[in-house]
């Protein structure tokens, strides 16, 4: 399967079933930001620390990395920053045109692969956000090495991405069910881990692919990219059973040294 080209389509279908994570942030929220009001997210429901944004983000240049949909390109934008928005669904990115055309936005939106960031130089970027989205691609340290070379010395690259844990259970069963079995590994990937019937039922529903990474993938992989991390937190979706017993979601600050 050719994962990139299934994951974009799944993605754009996501856009039209009105996935939360494609629904524009609406008028109020990008006024509230050009006036110095503004939080993002990078895992479901606690904001990013405002002490791991440059302390001037006006005019700083910021990378949403996979990050389409119309959320925190556009927050950024209204704040002053020079924004680009990078994702692998034209209609996520259609998102964040659409709110940039509606408030009077300028940002640049590119479409692509995450683990290939060669349409941009070394050192272009201040700041990259990268939201919950690496779980859509089966390897990860070549997303960490990529932005650890786009950033500038003293950059920070923002991420949150899945507690490996989350993947050791049958997903489905916990959805419909509410129980929690232990059946996978870590690493997790609906190409090779799941039985054909769990893969073809992702099919017929036309959900994406996911890919469950290790820690040391995750955390280790930015350390040996050549990040130092700088800050750490924990969140939880409200709504999923596991939840209840610990935080499936994770927030990193990664910083690139100045030496």
């Amino acid at each position: 399967m050719d994962i990139r080209a299934y994951n974009r389509a799944a993605w754009d279908r996501a856009v039209e079933e009105k996935s939360p994570w494609s629904i524009p942030v609406g008028p109020e929220v990008t006024a509230a930001a050009r006036q110095g009001q503004w939080q993002i997210i990078l895992t479901p429901t606690i904001p990013a620390p405002r002490a791991w944004f440059p302390d001037e983000l006006s005019g700083a240049a910021v990378l949403c990395l996979a990050s389409g949909g119309g959320q925190q390109g556009p927050v950024l934008a209204a704040a002053g920053a020079a924004v680009t928005v990078f994702d692998n669904s034209p209609r996520q990115l259609a998102q964040d045109r659409y709110v940039a055309g509606r408030d009077g936005l300028s940002l640049r939106t590119v479409e692509g692969d995450m683990r290939d960031l060669s349409i941009f130089a070394d050192a272009s970027f201040d700041l990259i956000v990268h939201p919950v989205s690496n779980l859509f691609v089966p390897d990860v340290r070549p997303v960490w090495r990529e932005a650890f070379r786009v950033l500038r010395p003293g950059g920070s690259l923002l991420s949150g991405f899945l507690n490996p844990l989350t993947y050791i259970f049958d997903l489905h069963k916990a959805d419909d069910e509410g129980i929690l079995e232990v059946k996978y590994s870590i690493p997790f990937s609906d190409l090779t881990s799941t039985s054909d019937a769990d893969r073809q039922r992702l099919l017929d529903e036309g959900s994406p692919m996911e890919f469950g990474h290790s820690l040391d993938d995750q955390v280790g992989g930015q350390i040996a990219a050549g990040f130092l991390i700088a800050g750490f937190y924990e969140d939880r979706w409200t709504d999923f059973v596991l939840d209840r017993h610990i935080a499936t979601f994770m927030a990193t600050r990664a910083v690139k040294p100045t030496d």
